[in-house]
């Protein structure tokens, strides 16, 4: 089997670790992977700020970079999911719109795709610890994945699952958000990092890298006993 490779912008330039593993990831499962250096942003930052046209031109290269008819699969839900709901609203010409939903239809979130699509829910991971899940905003509620993160973590050896009680409740990273409304997003990833403390995990885990950029931050300016993780990484700990 053949896959389009799908490194995001947060990932490339903040965690590479995570493209690594999930590169470890696909190569167990005797996956050929297919990387084009062409690739840049999906686009996203863009439209969530409103430059449509930008985005509209981002949109067009990414096409034009994953145009090879092979599935394109990236740990990241926020991108995958992005590119789902949003790409068929930048322009209303039938060619465009033709080729978003081919790519729609061959664009995956990473646990989705061994799941959902290989089938695979043990990877041979060992990870001695105890985690806790933070459910993204855009993995839950754009893309849609739950149950899959957790059904993978759940077969790895030594890892002890434990939800917290706020798991479905926003980092406060929402990309510009942070920025722009810097108190309530303090507040929102305090009250995350508190929830997950409780449980008494030593690592939040989770899809998204980007959330990460909030939660980690936090987490390192208090100087909290918790750290953040990848799920690729532990899945990739084999």
């Amino acid at each position: 089997m053949k896959v389009n490779l799908f490194v995001p912008c947060f990932i490339d330039q903040f965690y590479p670790e995570v493209a690594e593993a999930t590169v470890r990831i696909l190569g167990k499962l005797d996956i050929e992977i297919v990387y084009d250096k062409r690739q840049t942003c999906c686009g996203q930052p863009a439209f969530n700020s409103g430059y449509w046209e930008e985005t509209l031109r981002a949109a067009e290269h990414f096409l034009d970079v994953f145009d090879n008819g092979l599935p394109v699969v990236a740990p990241s839900a926020s991108c995958t999911g992005f590119v789902r709901r949003n790409y068929h609203k930048l322009s209303d010409d039938q060619a465009f719109q033709q080729r978003v939903m081919d790519l729609k239809s061959r664009i995956f979130e990473l646990t989705d795709f061994l799941v959902n699509h290989l089938g695979v829910i043990d990877l041979g991971a060992k990870f001695e610890a105890r985690v806790t899940y933070h459910d993204a905003c855009t993995a839950l509620r754009e893309y849609g994945i739950k149950e899959e993160p957790r059904r993978l973590l759940a077969n790895v050896r030594g890892l002890e699952l434990v939800e917290m009680e706020l798991a479905e409740q926003c980092c406060g990273f929402g990309g510009t958000f942070a920025a722009k409304f810097k108190p309530i997003s303090v507040a929102m990833v305090q009250q995350k990092v508190e929830s997950a403390l409780e449980t008494g995990a030593q690592y939040i885990v989770s899809t998204e890298a980007s959330c990460f950029l909030n939660i980690g931050g936090y987490i390192k300016k208090q100087g909290l006993p918790i750290q953040t993780i990848h799920i690729a990484q532990i899945l990739a700990n084999f």
